[in-house]
């Protein structure tokens, strides 16, 4: 009870910090305090991933997980923003003296910074009368500059420095509570403005430079310190494009697809722009489809567009992102590199525009609304049933413009191997729907046309969706034309009514003779659908021989006995679950479960399951299915007492049971083998 009230309380304080945390950042340096609260004051948590001089604010996930970017992540503990130890004392107990912003910049770890405001005449601005806030690269961040570029900037005392540095400038203070998501602020320099993103995880960035020290207080401003050194921006996304000659084929596809003009006008997109490279890897058949077909184009380039903005230093672990084309890609990253869909094809990140991020990547993404049913096939878990279409000659219409629906069996569906003969083309053709569909617009009951010329139907169980005997396995795969369902099962047509489907199996010869003699073959050849658990020959063999030969003589027996055997409707495999049960009808309840693959019946195990007719389902079993035990409702210690039976109550139940045992041979057949076990014993 002890350790359940210490865990209300941690959820209710983990609560209190995400609900009352200002913004994102605060919410993760809220916990971060926490965190390190045990090793003093004003100690902060830091996740360091091994190997880099990276570091993070630790929250929840990643405190459990202790992975960033799936790498290793050692523990820290350091000063919280604003503090600094002091001798003797534990943890960070003094508040950091306010200097300007000339001091702060040495005093925050970006001497490099400070020094170069010295050699661009900029000293004066920053520690005299005002309020700045400045966006200052680290020492790395400076250190991380091209040659050429860091020579250009320095190399003399000129207005280019000055330049740099008064972008990363905006004339007022802004502390991470003033730096939203999505806003822009004008800088010092020509009034270009610096964009703000402020992401859930609590990572905030300017111009895709992450803030690595925040909230940096000074007499006249305030400093925020920055990974990399940030550059003017004045072309859209765009614009961008059409003047790098790597993206040459993506331009002419934006054009074909009529998108110029989104591109150009205001947002906040992130597009991973394919280079020429990567058009070049797609066959050419399928590429000139894709750019022949204005719809499958538009979706091919909407899918390497996100609807919001996605600096690479955002990452810090896997997440899926909508599309401009609908789905999801599941953006990651895997140490310093960016991953799309667990893919490192990231070859350039934070190429920045006005409205919007460029990643470059060196493969292209074909979302399976592009796609035909044959390259919806490639590379997932139907590639066997690929092959068997190709090989019975349906190639060309999986390639083609056709509105139809692929039930495609998983590979562990296929059992040995495969004949290429009549009868497996005619059943591959029954595997292919006349219409496209989803699985959403499926329905129970419906019947669905084949190009084999088959009606086959829809069943909808609480647990799953069948098309006769095969389950929906997967997601659905919606191409350019036509769909595809994965299912768990090659299917089998019906191809009788259930006396039929007896008839032709030899396992079934003396439960076919009985339901004769019962007189049972009009239903087991009517329309109304039944399931039916069907005792093999085996399963009669286990009855005494002399017992056995009166069952079989005696009509109303068998009829009752046949009768618990039988459920009303249609119950497929894929519908049972761990506690499915089943009307019979005759009799109380037919329980069924799954272990291990295969279904039990009344604790009976089906030895071949989904044998379909037009007017039902048959499972075989190799034993006669006997009713359970009444279950025993044990009272429970705060429930109200158990009832006490009266003594005519009883008399009248056993008297009801006699009576039953006595007209009832199919109880008999039941405790036949007891009643011998009980003699052999005395």
């Amino acid at each position: 009870m002890k350790h359940l009230t210490l865990l209300a309380l941690a959820l209710t304080l983990i609560a209190t910090i995400c609900l009352g945390a200002k913004s994102p950042y605060q919410a993760v340096l809220t916990h971060s305090r926490i965190r390190g609260r045990p090793h003093g004051p004003n100690v902060c948590a830091m996740h360091n991933i091994q190997g880099t001089d990276k570091k993070y604010f630790t929250n929840c996930k990643q405190w459990y997980q202790r992975k960033i970017c799936g790498k290793p992540a050692v523990i820290s503990y350091e000063c919280c923003p604003g503090y600094e130890k002091m001798p003797g004392e534990k943890g960070c107990p003094a508040a950091l003296p306010l200097v300007d912003i000339y001091n702060t910049l040495g005093v925050a770890g970006a001497s490099t910074t400070q020094m170069y405001t010295d050699r661009a005449n900029l000293k004066e601005e920053i520690d005299g009368p005002g309020s700045v806030t400045f966006f200052a690269p680290s020492n790395t961040a400076w250190s991380a500059l091209p040659h050429e570029i860091l020579d250009a900037l320095v190399s003399n005392v000129n207005i280019e420095l000055l330049n740099a540095l008064h972008y990363h400038m905006v004339d007022r203070r802004l502390t991470s509570e003033d730096l939203k998501h999505g806003s822009s602020f004008t800088s010092m320099y020509q009034d270009f403005d610096v964009h703000i993103h402020h992401y859930p995880n609590g990572i905030v960035t300017v111009n895709c430079a992450r803030l690595i020290k925040t909230d940096q207080h000074a007499t006249n401003g305030i400093v925020h310190v920055v990974d990399r050194v940030i550059t003017a921006i004045s072309n859209n996304v765009h614009s961008f494009i059409d003047t790098d000659d790597d993206l040459e084929t993506l331009r002419t596809a934006l054009a074909a697809a009529g998108m110029t003009t989104m591109l150009e006008s205001e947002g906040q997109y992130t597009l991973f722009a394919p280079t020429n490279e990567a058009f070049e890897k797609i066959p050419p058949d399928t590429l000139n489809r894709i750019l022949g077909d204005p719809v499958a184009l538009r979706d091919l380039l909407n899918y390497h567009i996100l609807k919001h903005m996605q600096c690479a230093e955002s990452i810090v672990t896997g997440m899926p992102m909508e599309t401009m084309q609908g789905t999801v890609l599941e953006v990651g990253c895997d140490g310093d590199h960016m991953t799309l869909n667990g893919k490192a094809i990231i070859t350039k990140t934070d190429q920045l525009g006005t409205n919007g991020v460029i990643h470059y990547i060196n493969e292209l993404l074909i979302p399976d609304s592009a796609k035909t049913l044959l390259e919806l096939m490639e590379g997932s878990t139907v590639t066997k049933a690929q092959q068997m279409f190709v090989d019975t000659g349906l190639g060309p219409l999986l390639s083609g413009s056709e509105a139809l629906t692929l039930l495609a069996p998983q590979d562990d569906a296929f059992k040995g191997s495969m004949t290429m003969d009549g009868e497996m083309k005619k059943l591959m053709n029954n595997h292919l729907l006349k219409t496209q569909l989803s699985s959403k617009s499926l329905y129970h009951g419906q019947e669905l046309d084949t190009l084999g010329g088959l009606k086959l139907r829809v069943f909808v169980y609480r647990n799953n969706l069948c098309i006769e005997n095969a389950c929906i396995a997967a997601h659905d795969k919606m191409g350019r034309f036509a769909s595809m369902l994965t299912v768990d099962k090659v299917l089998t047509p019906p191809t009788g009514t259930i006396m039929d489907v007896l008839k032709a199996d030899d396992r079934f010869s003396l439960l076919t003779g009985a339901l004769q003699t019962a007189g049972m073959t009009e239903l087991m050849n009517q329309q109304k659908l039944l399931t039916v658990f069907a005792p093999t020959n085996d399963a009669f063999n286990t009855i005494p021989r002399p017992e056995l030969n009166r069952l079989l003589q005696n009509s109303q027996g068998l009829s009752r006995l046949l009768r618990f055997h039988m459920g009303d409707g249609m119950l497929v495999s894929g519908g049972v679950t761990s506690h499915t049960r089943m009307q019979p009808l005759l009799g109380e309840r037919l329980e069924m479960g799954m272990r291990n693959y295969t279904v039990y019946v009344n604790r009976v195990p089906v030895v071949e399951a989904d044998l379909m007719a037009t007017n039902g389902v048959v499972h075989a079993v190799n034993a006669i299915i006997k009713p359970l035990p009444p279950r025993v409702e044990r009272p429970q210690s705060d429930g109200p007492a158990p009832r006490i039976r009266s003594a005519s109550s009883r008399v009248r139940k056993a008297s009801v049971s006699r009576g039953f045992k006595n007209e009832d041979l199919f109880q008999k057949v039941m405790n036949s083998r007891s009643s011998r076990t009980m003699t052999q014993r005395q």
